[in-house]
């Protein structure tokens, strides 16, 4: 290299500086791209996003083939270095040479296209993808025999590799990236994402109406009862049983009432309400609120009647119950308006009605009573005391304090609670 100018040389190194800063900027921005979005614009059409999707499917072949390209420009570098020092410092100059090449290199050709592709994955990828694909078939006889002397070498360590281009995120990571979505995605709709994904952790036993709350029409009454009952009720569907919930026999939309409902209610009999009746439909309580949702699409239905093990009914869920876990309350309940169930105290306690769900407390008041027992605050109580006390009586429970207010023979009515600060 002697007879070539030392202008030339300037040049081929500063060529080979830019071509180990254009494969490392290739590699960190391969690594560090959105691969989702990677996913959604290459399924719009754009033609950067599905180059770049291409490599990536053998990410050890494309990894071989930026190494291959940054070391050959690295070495070539090292040594038109080399030449260019020992030709102005003489002997000595190799070293000097080594010491600001290596300053070089770190600065323009590893730090600073590393960081920029850090920044700008997007950008840089696809613009790079340009390059690296017609690179990875012009060098593929080389690429593939690095990589099958790589793949040697890890077996010899007991790795096997296995190439998948599919990547899945479990819930909670979905969870996750919902929660850093921030301005991408509005509150409400990032509530309801994450309402969505808590379906599978709740069953239709947390969600269901008890049976002791579910208003029906027992055929054992007389008509003009059942006649008042549908006039007066503010559901849309009725449980049609003889004598107890167990035996129920249908549903009555309140659509069909007209259809019997003529004028004269001495020609209504209660085979004619039962006969406008649809079959009832019954589901497990340990029923996943996901696969619920999913079987009132498939069975065509908006209310089942929810039984335990032992086929006893224990309540009733509506599709509606099931979508307000969604998207929070959209319905007005009559009965909730006629009686508050959470009273706040002027002194920053809560007055709670005893067959309130925790669930139902949680939300409201942002706590974190435990869930994964009893299902109403009452239970909640006696699963902790072990019995109906004889007064009224207080205790904690984790960082809340619990004072009876209003105690039956069967539960307690109503409760006074309040978070104890002190606890952490």
């Amino acid at each position: 290299m002697n007879d070539i100018p030392l202008e030339l040389l300037y040049g081929i190194l500063a060529i080979l500086l830019i071509t180990s800063a254009f494969f490392s900027s290739s590699e960190t921005a391969m690594m560090a791209i959105n691969r989702y979005r990677l996913k959604h614009l290459s399924k719009k059409g754009h033609s950067g996003a599905e180059r770049v999707e291409q490599l990536l499917k053998r990410p050890d072949r494309l990894i071989g083939l930026i190494l291959i390209g940054n070391n050959l420009a690295n070495n070539f570098a090292a040594i038109v270095t080399t030449v260019i020092a020992i030709r102005l410092l003489g002997d000595s100059g190799a070293l000097v040479g080594g010491i600001v090449l290596t300053l070089f290199m770190l600065v323009f050709a590893e730090v600073t296209p590393k960081t920029l592709a850090t920044l700008y994955p997007e950008r840089i990828s696809f613009g790079s993808s340009l390059i690296l694909k017609p690179l990875s078939y012009l060098l593929m006889p080389a690429v593939m025999l690095v990589n099958a002397i790589s793949n040697g070498v890890t077996k010899l360590f007991g790795i096997h590799k296995v190439h998948s281009t599919i990547e899945h995120l479990d819930p909670e990571e979905l969870r996750t990236v919902v929660d850093e979505a921030g301005e991408l995605i509005p509150d409400q709709h990032q509530g309801m994402l994450l309402n969505i994904l808590d379906l599978e952790k709740s069953t239709v036993e947390d969600i269901m109406i008890p049976r002791n709350e579910v208003a029906g029409l027992d055929l054992d009454d007389s008509v003009e009862t059942l006649l008042e009952k549908i006039r007066s009720s503010e559901y849309t569907r009725l449980p049609v049983y003889s004598n107890d919930l167990n035996n129920v026999a249908g549903i009555l939309h309140l659509r069909n009432v007209s259809r019997f409902l003529n004028g004269d209610d001495a020609q209504v009999t209660q085979d004619q309400i039962l006969s406008f009746s649809d079959e009832p439909y019954f589901v497990p309580e340990s029923t996943p609120l996901h696969t619920q949702l999913l079987n009132f699409q498939s069975q065509k239905c908006r209310i089942a009647l929810v039984v335990n093990e032992y086929g006893e009914v224990q309540g009733i869920v509506t599709l509606e119950d099931l979508l307000e876990e969604i998207v929070g309350d959209f319905t007005t309940n009559i009965a909730e308006e006629s009686e508050e169930d959470i009273i706040e105290q002027e002194d920053g306690s809560f007055k709670i009605h005893g067959g309130t769900f925790i669930r139902d407390i949680n939300r409201a008041l942002d706590w974190s009573l435990p869930t994964d027992g009893p299902k109403t605050l009452n239970g909640l109580a006696m699963e902790y005391m072990e019995r109906i006390p004889d007064g009224n009586v207080s205790f904690s429970i984790d960082q809340y304090i619990f004072e009876t207010v209003e105690i039956t023979d069967k539960m307690i009515g109503w409760f006074r609670v309040q978070m104890d600060e002190t606890v952490v």
